[in-house]
């Protein structure tokens, strides 16, 4: 009895000594129903104070000057105030042509000669009204047998690096920003970028397809013919208008759209994969105007520094905003491998969008705390904004601004009469639509509160995780210059936010705090005391199996005396 009542209280210690996050997931929330669970702040702490990972800083220095106003190559390239701002030598090029531009600033944007090609001013209003626009299709965050990082990274937040495909602009030189960084260079990231074309402009937008997958290009709300005059193909989409665009190969889409708005492009090659993995983005037709000299590529969306003509007759300002979502399931298919036939085999056919979860939810390719860099929505009071905004994700978005009532103007481009228009401050955006909003920060309680920082975020809780961990997901704000710093970061009086540029907060495994207990001394004293438990439960059921085992024999002996 004295070695039952042992191996008793030996497993009843040996319970409490286990780990909780070695339970499995359905019994660690059943025992949260009754104990609860700890706070999330308490965790985030543990993991910023224990973790040997190096936070990063919430707000780098701008060094190369690419916040400031500046006018280059004639161009007046105003302010950006958000900490992170796109290069202004690219947004020069974009807006007078990069045949248009010199040497230098093509070396400094990092673009090919004839990326964004401006030709004639057939109307005689003082824009050019001949765009050709040239794609590239780059790969993020890909696999290598040669390193088990993954290569052109590109962070969506502090140590997530999905796979990814983009549309990008054709550039020159290294696919990294140097022979030493694995870090893509800057005209390579999500989204694809945002494209401007003036209404009438006589556009082509030819894709060199740089990929090892067949890809094509369709213009979704955009106005096209279905066949160019010469009989291609002009729809993008293989079943019906053309063949897939083969590696090595290119193909010119030509359009003049006859109506503003604002409108989508991504792959239609294996949708139901290709758009999931990046290849998308807007596309914009502005109204048009006189002098219209438009900033024909926005990369990465977010601010537009050179706005049209109409935009600044009627607003103070203007925001791209692309929402999408990304299921790591997809993503990591490229980094199992770069064999182009098993990454094909692997998304033809062992991918399931109907068994698909999305884990990251982005605005402006990126997630939270990024979106704090670079996707701020900056303001000052009695001002009217433009937002286009686009959700070019697999699911619904519920965008929520805190603090505003914004109006809606436009769906899927197509302007809404004045009794059609209505104000809202929870917009939900089908996938694949766009919905134009103005934000009026006229402090009359209705359209504005007044300043200050305003989340501006997808209601929908999952769109605020970064795989499933929170705060994350497309969480953005609306910020009013008084509370912005000088460097760009906004002055808040919540949680620090430093912490959540450390890289090990959205890894799962330390948040449930494995990792960080296991660096412990305490974690290891556990781990000693339990063995030392078990091994004591285990002599003890070896002792009362021979027991049982010894009174086993004297039963038969006794039984065979008998007999005898």
């Amino acid at each position: 009895m004295r070695t039952v009542g042992l191996l008793a209280v030996a497993l009843v210690v040996s319970a409490l000594l286990f780990p909780p996050q070695w339970y499995p997931p359905f019994l660690r929330f059943e025992i949260a129903r009754f104990i609860g669970t700890p706070s999330d702040q308490n965790v985030a702490q543990e993991v910023q104070m224990s973790s040997a990972a190096m936070p990063e800083e919430a707000c780098p220095e701008d060094l190369s000057g690419w916040r400031t106003a500046q006018v280059i190559e004639g161009v007046e390239i105003p302010a950006s105030l958000n900490c992170v701002a796109d290069n202004p030598y690219a947004i020069a090029a974009f807006v007078k042509g990069t045949n248009n531009v010199s040497q230098d600033t093509l070396l400094r944007a990092g673009l090919a000669p004839d990326a964004v090609v401006k030709g004639a001013d057939l109307d005689g209003d003082g824009d050019a009204d001949e765009i050709h626009i040239r794609l590239e299709v780059a790969e993020l965050n890909g696999g290598s047998p040669d390193s088990f990082d993954p290569v052109a990274q590109y962070a969506i937040a502090p140590g997530v690096t999905p796979g990814l495909w983009v549309f990008a602009p054709k550039s020159f030189g290294m696919a990294t920003e140097n022979f030493e960084s694995n870090q893509a260079m800057d005209l390579l990231r999500l989204p694809s970028p945002s494209i401007r074309v003036e209404v009438g402009d006589r556009v082509k937008v030819t894709l060199e397809n740089t990929h090892y997958l067949p890809h094509t290009i369709h213009f979704h709300g955009v106005d096209h013919p279905w066949r160019t005059a010469d009989g291609q193909g002009n729809d993008g989409v293989p079943m019906t208008s053309e063949l897939p665009l083969m590696p090595g190969e290119s193909r010119t889409y030509e359009f003049s759209p006859r109506a503003a708005g604002t409108m989508f492009y991504h792959c239609h090659v294996q949708p139901q994969a290709h758009v999931l993995m990046g290849l998308q983005g807007m596309f914009i037709v502005e109204e048009n105007r006189p002098a219209n000299n438009l900033q024909t590529l926005n990369v990465g969306a977010g601010h537009v520094r050179v706005r049209s003509q109409a935009s600044l007759a009627d607003y103070d300002d203007e925001y791209d905003l692309h929402y999408t979502d990304l299921d790591s399931q997809l993503s990591s298919i490229i980094q199992r491998s770069n064999d182009a036939s098993e990454i094909e085999r692997w998304i033809n056919g062992g991918y399931n969008l109907q068994e698909s979860h999305s884990d990251y939810y982005t605005l402006n390719g990126r997630s939270f705390p990024y979106t704090f860099r670079e996707s701020l929505v900056l303001t000052r009071p009695d001002q009217l904004t433009r937002l286009r905004v686009l959700n070019a994700g697999s699911q619904g978005l519920a965008l929520h601004t805190h603090g505003h009532k914004a109006r809606v103007t436009h769906f899927d481009g197509a302007q809404l009469s004045p009794e059609a228009s209505y104000i809202r401050d929870v917009f939900w955006i089908a996938s694949g639509q766009r919905v134009d909003l103005t934000l009026d920060t006229t402090n009359d309680g209705s359209s504005s509160y007044g300043s200050g920082v305003w989340m501006l975020h997808d209601h929908q809780g999952r769109g605020v995780m970064n795989n499933g961990i929170a705060p994350g997901g497309n969480v953005s704000a609306i910020v009013y210059e008084e509370f912005l710093g000088a460097n760009g970061w906004p002055v808040t009086y919540g949680e620090d936010l430093n912490m959540f540029f450390n890289p090990d907060f959205y890894r799962r495994d330390l948040i449930s705090a494995q990792r960080v207990q296991n660096l412990s001394w305490a974690f290891s004293f556990r781990l000693l005391a339990l063995g030392l438990v078990l091994g004591v439960a285990f002599a003890c059921l070896l002792q009362l199996l021979v027991s049982f085992s010894r009174a086993g024999t004297r039963g038969s002996t006794v039984d065979g005396d008998d007999s005898a």
